[in-house]
C-alpha cells in the first residue's frame, strides 16, 4: 500500500482542523445564543397573524388619551425595544401603543417568504393591529422601518392615520451593502457563517458598531443593555436580517415610484451627519414624493433621532396627529443640544 504524500496528509490534517474548529464555533454559538435569550426574554405577547406569530408589546388605550394609536416599526439589526425604550415613557397615558418585533426579529417568528420584503412585513403588522382592535394608527418607522411604513401606507391607506419617518431608508442608493449581508443570505455558506462566525464577530463589534450608528452623537451608556441589539446575532435572526437588507435595494427601486400615491399626513426627521443612510437620497426623496410632507433637517444628527432627538420626534407625532406644533422651533432646540457632539466612529 502506497504511503500518502506529505502534501495530501497536510491537506487532510488542515481540513480536519477546520471541521473541528467550525464544530466548536457552532456549539459555542448555540450556547451563547441561549445566554443572550435568557438575558433578554420576551417582554410582550405573541400575536397570531395567520399561521405564525409576532411578538409585540401592546399598551391599551388609556382613559383620556389625546392622541390616536401609535405603531412603532424598528430598523435593521433591531427589535421592538429600540423604539419602546425612548417612546413608551413619553406616550404613557396619552395613546394606545403597539411595539412590534418585525417578522424574524426579536422574538417574532419569520413566517413565509413574503416577509423577505417590506410589503410582506407591512401586511404582518396590519394583521397584528387588527388582532388588537386597532383600525387606524400613526405609523412610526426608523431606518429600514421607514420602507415598511411607506409600504404600509400604500397597502393599507385606510389604516394609516399618519406617518413619521425617522432617518428612513426608502429609496435606491449608489453602491451595495456590507459583505457579510450578502454572504449570510446565500443558501449554503450563509447558514454556515451565521451558525459559526457571525455571533463571536458581532459581539466583538457590538459597542463600536453602535457608536457608528449614533455618531457624531454619543451612544447612551445603557443603550446595549436596555435595547438588546445582541438578539440579532442569534443565527436565525442574523440570517433574516441579512435577507431583509439584501432585498431592500431592489425592493425600493421597484416600489418608490408609487410613493406619490401616499396621502397621509407625513413628517420626516433626518440628520445631516447620518453615515448609515444617505439622507439626501432617502429623506429628501420622501419629501419630494409625498405631497404635503414636512422634512425636518437637524444639523450634527446621526442615524438615531429616535434616541438622540426624542423630544423632536414626539413633537412630530403630535403634529401628524393634528396638534398645533411649531416643528421649526423644536428643531432649533434639538440642534442647539447637539452642537458640541463629536463622538467618533471606529468601525
Amino acid at each position: 500500500m502506497l504511503a500518502q504524500s506529505p502534501v495530501r496528509t497536510a491537506v487532510i490534517i488542515l481540513i480536519a482542523i477546520i471541521v473541528v474548529l467550525l464544530a466548536a464555533l457552532a456549539a459555542w454559538t448555540r450556547l451563547k445564543a441561549r445566554e443572550i435569550e435568557a438575558l433578554y426574554p420576551p417582554t410582550g405577547e405573541m400575536i397570531d397573524v395567520g399561521g405564525y406569530k409576532l411578538h409585540a408589546v401592546h399598551v391599551p388605550r388609556p382613559v383620556g388619551a389625546d392622541l390616536p394609536p401609535l405603531v412603532f416599526i424598528h430598523g435593521a439589526s433591531g427589535n421592538l425595544l429600540d423604539q419602546a425604550v425612548p417612546f413608551r415613557p413619553r406616550f404613557e397615558g396619552r395613546a394606545e401603543m403597539l411595539f412590534i418585533d418585525r417578522p424574524g426579529h426579536g422574538w417574532s417568528e419569520r413566517g413565509g417568504t413574503a416577509n423577505d420584503t417590506p410589503d410582506g412585513q407591512a401586511d404582518a403588522i396590519a394583521a397584528a393591529m387588527k388582532a388588537k382592535g386597532i383600525s387606524s394608527a400613526i405609523i412610526i418607522g426608523h431606518s429600514f422601518g421607514g420602507a415598511i411604513a411607506a409600504s404600509f401606507a400604500l397597502a393599507h391607506p385606510q389604516m394609516t392615520a399618519g406617518l413619521v419617518f425617522l432617518a428612513p431608508a426608502t429609496h435606491s442608493w449608489p453602491g451595495g451593502i456590507a459583505w457579510y449581508y450578502g454572504l449570510t443570505q446565500t443558501p449554503l455558506i450563509g447558514p454556515l457563517f451565521a451558525n459559526t462566525l457571525a455571533l463571536p464577530a458581532g459581539l466583538s463589534r457590538l459597542e463600536s458598531g453602535s457608536a457608528c450608528v449614533f455618531a457624531p452623537n454619543p451612544t447612551p451608556g445603557d443603550y446595549i443593555s436596555t435595547t438588546a441589539p445582541a438578539l440579532v446575532l442569534r443565527p436565525g435572526a442574523f440570517r433574516n436580517n441579512a435577507i431583509d437588507v439584501a432585498n431592500l435595494k431592489p425592493y425600493v427601486t421597484r416600489i418608490a415610484p408609487r410613493y406619490p400615491e401616499i396621502k397621509s399626513p407625513t413628517v420626516i426627521i433626518t440628520g445631516d451627519s447620518d453615515s448609515v443612510v444617505l439622507a439626501h437620497i432617502h429623506s429628501e426623496g420622501l419629501a419630494r414624493d409625498i405631497e404635503g410632507s414636512e422634512l425636518v433637517w437637524i444639523r450634527n444628527l446621526g442615524h438615531k433621532p429616535d434616541h438622540v432627538t426624542t423630544d423632536l420626534a414626539v413633537r412630530a407625532i403630535e403634529k401628524v396627529a393634528g396638534k398645533d406644533v411649531d416643528l421649526k422651533a423644536a428643531a432649533a432646540t434639538a440642534e442647539a443640544a447637539l452642537a458640541a457632539d463629536d463622538a467618533s466612529c471606529q468601525g
